[in-house]
């Protein structure tokens, strides 16, 4: 069986402590070092992957790498003090984050390019202080989107800053709704769910 070229770099990112991978990570994780926090890429790093999230390499798609400081969220409280009840003054460093930071990575390039719309992301690279992704971003208002059948869907109203709402793949699953049997307990959402359960409705009288 013949493997294309873009099987043969989806193979190889597979194996991220290979000689090979492990080389350039480091190569490329400094260059990025270098660079400001939300950039535009020429081109997609790992274009096996960009392609496979529905990026082409055409009029309109736009590639932003972004890195994000890694670890958790320490709370905004002045000198780690809570002025509220004993039960809110515990957790001041290690509270984690509900969404992962791919998605963080989203919502910033998102604000960043406000005209444009986030289609997907992916990882890119790891260092001691933080995380790089690639974001990739579709043009609304370009004529090539507006007229491809297979892309245009991005272009209605509904999708403006998809990922500050949880639609991007990122945010799917930190919001843990699925398709299909056994995720009825989810839909339209685990809130709206809950909600219907814990609630008493009857008929006003009259």
């Amino acid at each position: 069986e013949k493997m294309g070229a873009y099987k043969y770099m989806e193979e190889l990112w597979k194996k991220k402590q290979s000689d090979v991978l492990r080389f350039l990570a480091r190569v490329r994780v400094w260059e990025y070092r270098q660079l400001p926090a939300i950039h535009r890429c020429t081109r997609p790093t790992r274009p096996d992957k960009a392609r496979r999230l529905g990026y082409k390499a055409k009029q309109g798609y736009v590639v932003y790498r972004v890195r994000v400081r890694r670890g958790n969220r320490k709370r905004p409280v002045h000198k780690g003090i809570v002025n509220g009840k004993p039960k809110s003054a515990g957790a001041i460093n290690n509270v984690t984050f509900r969404r992962s930071l791919r998605n963080l990575a989203e919502e910033r390039v998102g604000r960043r390019c406000g005209n444009l719309r986030v289609l997907n992301s992916y990882w890119v690279g790891t260092d001691g202080m933080y995380k790089f992704f690639e974001v990739i971003l579709v043009d609304p208002s370009h004529r090539v989107i507006r007229n491809d059948p297979r892309i245009n869907w991005i272009c209605n109203a509904t999708m403006k800053h998809r990922e500050m709402r949880g639609l991007t793949a990122a945010g799917r699953k930190a919001r843990g709704v699925g398709k299909g049997h056994g995720n009825h307990r989810f839909m339209p959402s685990r809130r709206a769910v809950w909600k219907k359960h814990n609630s008493v409705s009857f008929q006003r009288f009259r």
